[in-house]
């Protein structure tokens, strides 16, 4: 068995918040171009910020964005944030997380990363309100990449230089809730643990073939096991 990077998806992986993200899309849209509640009409589930923003674009007016526009809208979006995550009454950690990232931060054969859409200020922003930041040393963003098998390149990158070692495909663990997080890490070759936490269900996730299908992550021992097998 080898040396494990282990990239965990934000949303609905580790916390839910609370619908924050989408009114803080809302509200930066709104001020850039006078149109409300423009997520609406919008999925955001398992694609990365600047990708949301391009949809938004595209569907609300009609053509791709202009020069700079992706860019002032994600600025937006990440100073509504910080006023968002603080008062959403619905942010909570999802089952289980907390004792999950302990125990796996213990472990001298794993390394524990990103591997998000968000942008990377956007999940310093998220996590930190639970404390959770701390335990993930590297990552990929959405800031680095708008496709997401590119962000998780760039996590594995960091990992193994954080790590100061090579690491095979299949030792790379990618731990999300969509089918876009599986179809990611199958696109790089990487392990792939799909996690029902979120909108979609373990038949929708199954339909992607993730290596595991788990209802959440409390069962630590059990998760620990499947990272491990």
């Amino acid at each position: 068995m080898g040396f494990k990077l282990l990239l965990f998806d934000l949303d609905w992986t580790l916390i839910y918040t609370g619908g924050a993200g989408v009114r803080a899309l809302d509200h930066a849209f709104e001020e850039l171009f006078k149109i409300p509640q423009a997520m609406k009409k919008v999925s955001p589930d398992g694609k990365t910020d600047p990708a949301i923003c391009r949809e938004m674009v595209r569907v609300h007016l009609g053509r791709a964005p202009q020069d700079g526009e992706i860019e002032r809208l994600c600025r937006g979006y990440l100073d509504r944030l910080r006023i968002e995550i603080p008062q959403s009454e619905g942010y909570r950690v999802l089952p289980g997380i907390p004792e999950l990232l302990s125990a796996l931060s213990g472990r001298t054969d794993a390394l524990i990363g990103l591997g998000t859409g968000n942008l990377e200020e956007g999940a310093q922003i998220k996590l930190n309100r639970a404390a959770l930041m701390p335990y993930f040393r590297f990552g990929g963003f959405g800031s680095d990449a708008e496709e997401r098998p590119e962000v998780l390149r760039t996590a594995v990158r960091r990992g193994e230089k954080l790590a100061g070692r090579a690491v095979a495909p299949r030792d790379v663990v990618v731990i999300g809730d969509n089918i876009r997080d599986v179809q990611a890490g199958q696109a790089i070759g990487a392990a792939t643990l799909a996690v029902a936490s979120g909108p979609m269900s373990r038949d929708d996730l199954a339909r992607a073939r993730p290596d595991d299908l788990v209802a959440d992550l409390s069962d630590t021992a059990a998760v620990t096991a499947k990272l491990f097998s």
